[in-house]
């Protein structure tokens, strides 16, 4: 019975260390990967037809306002008015009949400036995968620039890439280290779980009618 418990224990232990070296091995190559082509600078960037703007909460749980999301605006209204992009998918969560992600990020973005009629809403981008494969197989788009926090923008461009698009990323500033700490923890096993999505073949979780941008 002990030496069945000791192998019990070994066998855990293996399986534990190969997951720590698996998420490792999956943030590195996903970082390696995708450094080319993600900047800060829009000089880095082409020109592109389209941006897309991945979704965030507008407020925090505790009401307060959510830098990630004024960030990412920001950085969105930017390239558009830098002439980088001419149109924004905006993609985000709207399961909830309270809360809506892209027409939250649709209005905050006319309050920079951008005409709505340059803005396309996808309100089935739940995950990072579902709005980056939907920006191609529902809004037709090969080549586009992401706009998020560099942390996500290597999850989102890898996983385009990988789905066969010239996928860029404009970063959006970061929010302090002890803000974003948690969000930063999360995103080593977001990334892990993007891997093995593209293993498994996982794919977005709604389809839909085909939607072309001008």
């Amino acid at each position: 019975m002990k030496k069945l418990i000791k192998n019990i224990l070994k066998i855990f232990l293996l399986l534990f260390v190969a997951g720590i070296i698996f998420i490792a091995w999956a943030n590195y190559s996903m970082k390696r990967n995708t450094e080319a082509y993600i900047s800060y600078l829009m000089t880095d960037l082409p020109d592109t037809k389209t941006g897309l703007l991945l979704g965030t909460s507008k407020n925090l749980d505790n009401g307060q306002p959510n830098a990630y999301f004024l960030y990412r605006i920001r950085a969105a209204a930017d390239l558009f008015k830098s002439g980088k992009i001419q149109y924004l998918i905006v993609s985000g969560d709207n399961s909830r009949k309270d809360y809506n992600e892209p027409e939250d990020m649709q209005q905050a973005l006319i309050g920079y400036g951008v005409p709505e009629n340059r803005i396309f809403l996808d309100f089935a981008g739940f995950r990072t995968l579902d709005s980056v494969v939907r920006a191609k197989e529902i809004f037709g788009q090969e080549k586009l620039i992401i706009i998020s926090q560099k942390f996500h923008n290597e999850r989102a461009v890898f996983l385009a890439r990988e789905h066969g698009m010239e996928a860029y990323g404009y970063n959006a500033p970061d929010v302090n280290k002890y803000a974003g700490f948690k969000t930063n923890v999360r995103e080593y096993l977001a990334k892990t779980k993007a891997y093995l999505d593209l293993m498994t073949g996982v794919e977005p979780k709604y389809g839909g009618k085909k939607i072309q941008i001008p």
